[in-house]
């Protein structure tokens, strides 16, 4: 690409757009580069997964989402943000991979993909955290059987499905697989149900309590073998028969990508990326975050709907810095 844009953005889900829509309203040139399908992490989320936030709270750009729901789910909103993604006419390239990113001078960079060359005056890196699992790093967690991501029940009918995790990801795992005629444990680290949304958890409790699934609470799966696993527990080591296991144990952004261009991290467990909460632009000049990969590993922090906002922060900047030059 001979053309210099205004904007490069690494990553199309909702907020990689949102950022995209304030570009294209400023009237700056732009490109949305995206490894995956568009809002490819929502793509992959379990099937029947249903949001924390109501509709108006995941819109972006202006355009309202309607919903028969109290909370949309995945269906509803993979359909929004390709309408919004049409009716804006946003330029997004997809499946198309971001390799490198290196300053040219004092005001360019250079990225290479898997498909071609562009050269931007301004980075947002807007790519999440969903695309690398935290590991058990535990014997046996390379065998086939382990899951780090989970899409429908029905592959669990009549299997032995051991849930590691107490989030919502894993109360969900673990209800769903049992409601399709999974035989459901659950390994927990901590002492009772915690983090879980307020209308899953007695759920969950339930289940519990009256033996329907089986937890160890204060306990660890400690080796993953092919037709069982053995978890430590207050009273010992127990064995137990096993078919799957789902590895609900979060998700971290890529670090060594953010790294490899730059970005510096904070030398703590969080690994927070470096950036002004104000104007979200990076130690790198004219590179800015936006999005969940603002927290590190503090997954919990930012989401869609407390977001948003970044887009419109980094836009505002990117026109003040340009008033100055002016």
């Amino acid at each position: 690409m001979d053309e210099t844009l205004d904007i490069l953005i690494v990553g199309g889900g909702p907020i990689g757009l949102a950022c995209g829509i304030e570009a294209k309203k400023a009237g700056l040139s732009y490109v949305i580069i995206e490894k995956g399908c568009l809002v490819n992490s929502l793509f992959n989320y379990p099937l029947h997964m249903t949001f924390f936030s109501t509709a108006d709270r995941l819109e972006i750009g202006g355009y309202p989402f309607p919903s028969i729901h109290p909370k949309p789910n995945r269906m509803e909103a993979l359909e929004y943000y390709r309408r919004v993604s049409d009716v804006s006419e946003l330029n997004i390239e997809l499946f198309e991979e971001v390799q490198s990113i290196k300053p040219v001078d004092d005001e360019v960079y250079s990225i290479s993909t898997s498909k071609g060359k562009y050269k931007a005056r301004h980075i947002i890196i807007a790519t999440g955290f969903y695309d690398i699992p935290n590991l058990l790093n535990i014997p046996g967690e390379d065998l086939p059987k382990v899951k780090h991501y989970y899409y429908d029940p029905h592959y669990f009918y009549k299997q032995k499905v051991l849930v590691v995790g107490a989030n919502n990801s894993a109360a969900d795992v673990a209800l769903e697989t049992w409601r399709r005629g999974a035989e459901v444990t659950m390994v927990i680290r901590q002492s009772e149900l915690q983090s879980i949304k307020y209308w899953v958890k007695p759920d969950l409790q339930n289940r519990i309590d009256e033996g329907s699934i089986k937890a160890y609470f204060n306990a660890t799966l400690t080796e993953i073998r092919e037709q069982e696993v053995d978890v430590q527990t207050p009273e010992g080591k127990v064995t137990i028969p096993n078919d799957f296991v789902m590895a609900m144990t979060g998700y971290q952004p890529n670090f060594s990508f953010l790294e490899k261009i730059g970005i510096t991290l904070s030398d703590d467990a969080m690994r927070h990326p470096t950036h002004n909460p104000e104007t979200m632009e990076t130690n790198m000049p004219r590179m800015y975050l936006a999005g969940v990969v603002c927290g590190g590993m503090d997954t919990r922090v930012w989401f869609i709907e407390n977001s948003r906002v970044h887009a419109v922060k980094i836009v505002q900047h990117i026109l003040e810095q340009e008033q100055v030059k002016s």
